[in-house]
Order: structure tokens, then C-alpha cells, then sequence
């Protein structure tokens, strides 16, 4: 069990590596953006292909940042179900979404976008607007995304039998593995907790 352990940390280490990256190409779209407005006000000009790449981006940071996502507990649940369930039902929950759920979605989604990407790569695919930009880079965004997100699929599943075996603690009961939303949400209560037992 240690092995695969030892993989999934290291496919953690992979998922937060994509995850950063992906923060800077937030940054890189919005720098993007505001400087394609200003030179549209200032100058009655623009870009198509500044335009598309705003899009590109957008695409990228969805598209590669699911895997971390996935690894940061930020993606949806039903708090209000699963907070009622045992952590051994909520990861047994998991095991069989990731099994049965997330592997044949992934696979699925990997097989169909793969030809587009090929097709586009083949063909020279170039957007129909005046200066726009080639088509394959953003076609080969669906296939890799997906890819990282069942590689971290398989990280998660390997923790989430680690804790049925007993050799770790909840991988997604525990604060560490709280969203970012979540811990704030919880420093709030905490904080209208004290102000109102400040009052009486």
C-alpha cells in the first residue's frame, strides 16, 4: 500500500504543479484582456487573435485545473447529504464515483475530442476570422485535461482505499482536505459566533 501511496503523492505534486500553472494563466488572460480593451478605446483597434487567445486561456485553466480541483476538494458536493453520511460511506461514496463514474467519463471524453484534435492538427484548422489563430492547441486542451483529472482520479482512489484499509486518516473528512470556500465559510461562523456571545 506504501507503493501507491508513494504515486499518489507524487501525482499530487504533479496536479498542484498544473494547478499553479494555471493561476498564471489566469493572470495572463486578464493582462490580456485589459490591455486588448485600452488598445480598442485608445487606438479604435483590436485583435482577433488577442481576442481568441483570451478564450484559449479561459479553456486551459478550466481544462488542466481539474485535476487539482479534484485534488483541492473544490469540485460540487451535496455538503448537506454527505455531511450526514459515516467518512467510511463517504469514501466507499467516492471509490465506486471514481470507479464507475469518473474513469468511463474521462475515457469517454478522451476518445471522442482525441480525432478533433487530430483532424485539426492535420488539416492546418485555422479560425474563420481575419487573424485568428490555429485550431489544434485548443482542441488538444480537451483530451489533456481529461487525462489529468483520471490521473488524479487514480490518486484519489488510492486514498480513499488507504483510509478503508486503515492506513491513513479521511482524505475528505479532514481539514485539510476542506475547500478554500469552506474553511472561509466555517472562519465566519466562527467570527459571528464570538461577536454574539460578545453581546450578552
Amino acid at each position: 500500500m506504501q507503493q501507491f501511496l508513494s504515486l499518489s503523492r507524487l501525482i499530487d505534486t504533479f496536479s498542484t504543479w498544473i494547478g499553479k500553472l494555471t493561476m498564471w494563466l489566469i493572470l495572463a488572460t486578464t493582462l490580456i484582456s485589459a490591455g486588448n480593451a485600452i488598445v480598442r478605446k485608445a487606438f479604435d483597434t483590436s485583435s482577433n487573435g488577442l481576442l481568441e487567445i483570451q478564450w484559449y486561456l479561459f479553456a486551459a485553466v478550466f481544462m488542466l485545473g481539474a485535476g487539482y480541483g479534484f485534488l483541492r476538494n473544490s469540485h460540487v458536493r451535496i455538503d448537506f447529504i454527505s455531511s450526514r453520511l459515516s467518512d467510511r460511506t463517504r469514501n466507499w461514496i467516492d471509490v465506486l464515483g471514481i470507479v464507475f463514474v469518473l474513469f468511463p467519463f474521462c475515457l469517454l471524453m478522451v476518445n471522442l475530442s482525441w480525432p478533433f484534435f487530430v483532424n485539426a492538427y492535420t488539416n492546418g484548422e485555422m479560425s474563420q476570422n481575419a487573424g485568428g489563430l490555429i485550431r489544434w492547441p485548443v482542441y488538444l486542451l480537451v483530451p489533456v485535461g481529461f487525462t489529468i483529472l483520471a490521473i488524479q482520479g487514480i490518486s484519489e482512489l488510492i486514498k480513499r482505499i488507504a483510509f478503508l484499509r486503515g492506513v491513513i486518516e479521511d482524505p475528505i473528512g479532514g481539514e485539510s482536505a476542506k475547500s478554500d470556500e469552506q474553511k472561509h465559510i466555517e472562519e465566519l461562523e466562527r467570527i459571528a459566533a464570538a461577536r454574539l456571545a460578545g453581546e450578552k
